[in-house]
């Protein structure tokens, strides 16, 4: 099952790290609380087991006020330049740990790195008291993802730009392109991109008079189609024929009405009005960035659907 949004993507693997996690630092820890406090003992306990803890970068051992007791247990030995080193100001000493001992941080940048990492966090727990905290510390390069990849909400979305822009929206006006001034061929050529020459992701700057788009036959390379292009009916020659994708979620008798739509919402107003757009006809999305700088994001059919005085032109 394709996840709906990034949050809910990352809280499930971010439960199945915590279930692989929570157990093995939960056993090392109550190791830990039968020892004495030596750093010798505490390291060569924390060495005996650092392979039980998957994709650990680093472990060790903290006292309660959050000062490293340990070295730094690593795959390559132990790193003393580490002992008694204070990790209260790091971000997962900031959270509050669960009464169940476990803690799996936010992710946060690591220090020496410079590398998206997390946390684990374990008390270690003697007669009720607590004497120290275990902590482990990941690459989330090294971890690996159980989940897939997440996909984008077809929901309406509306993002503000620039404060500085939407505060002189009104100080300004359009000024016709070569793109508007020729737009139904325009509209036309990326017509026949999309529905015949397997196109399937473009997006319409207007004001400069070009499209960059992306092809099916090369999808990790854009292409820039400047005036002179986007005029010339020849370059639909450029590219191969290729029939409309079935899994398509913007059927291919839509494509002209898009079209259709954003020259009304390009011509409508000369204060209001939309500056660039783009299509993905696989994941049915329309993106409008208006004069004012805002941005909204929308399903092509809610798009179709709005009247033109949703857009307040």
């Amino acid at each position: 099952m394709i996840e709906s949004n990034w949050k809910n993507s990352i809280n499930k693997q971010r439960i199945l790290l915590a279930k692989s996690l929570s157990e093995p630092l939960k056993q090392l820890a109550q190791q830990c609380a039968e020892i004495d406090l030596d750093i010798n003992i505490i390291n060569q306990t924390l060495l005996a087991g650092f392979n039980t803890i998957a994709h650990c970068t680093f472990l060790y051992m903290l006292d309660p006020r959050g000062v490293q007791i340990s070295a730094n247990i690593s795959k390559d030995g132990l790193l003393m330049e580490h002992f008694a080193r204070d990790r209260t100001q790091r971000p997962y000493m900031k959270e509050t740990v669960p009464e169940s001992g476990f803690l799996l941080s936010d992710a946060y940048i690591s220090l020496n790195a410079i590398r998206p990492s997390l946390t684990a966090l374990q008390t270690v727990v003697k007669e009720g008291e607590l004497i120290g905290i275990l902590g482990a510390d990941f690459d989330l390069r090294d971890l690996p993802i159980t989940t897939q990849l997440y996909q984008e909400p077809g929901e309406w979305r509306q993002i503000k730009g620039d404060p500085a822009i939407r505060g002189l929206v009104f100080q300004q006006s359009r000024s016709e392109s070569l793109l508007d001034q020729n737009i139904h061929q325009v509209f036309a050529v990326l017509s026949e991109l999309f529905t015949q020459k397997g196109m399937f992701q473009g997006v319409i700057h207007f004001s400069s008079s070009r499209a960059t788009i992306w092809v099916i036959d090369d999808p990790f390379r854009y292409r820039i189609l400047d005036q002179e292009a986007l005029a010339d009916t020849d370059i639909c020659m450029a590219y191969p024929n290729h029939p409309y994708p079935e899994d398509a979620l913007i059927p291919e008798d839509k494509i002209q009405l898009i079209f259709a739509t954003m020259k009304t919402l390009r011509m409508a107003d000369d204060t209001i009005y939309l500056r660039s757009s783009s299509i993905n006809i696989f994941n049915g999305l329309i993106s409008l960035t208006f004069s004012c700088d805002g941005t909204h994001y929308m399903s092509y059919q809610e798009f179709l659907d709005k009247e033109l005085s949703f857009w307040g032109a």
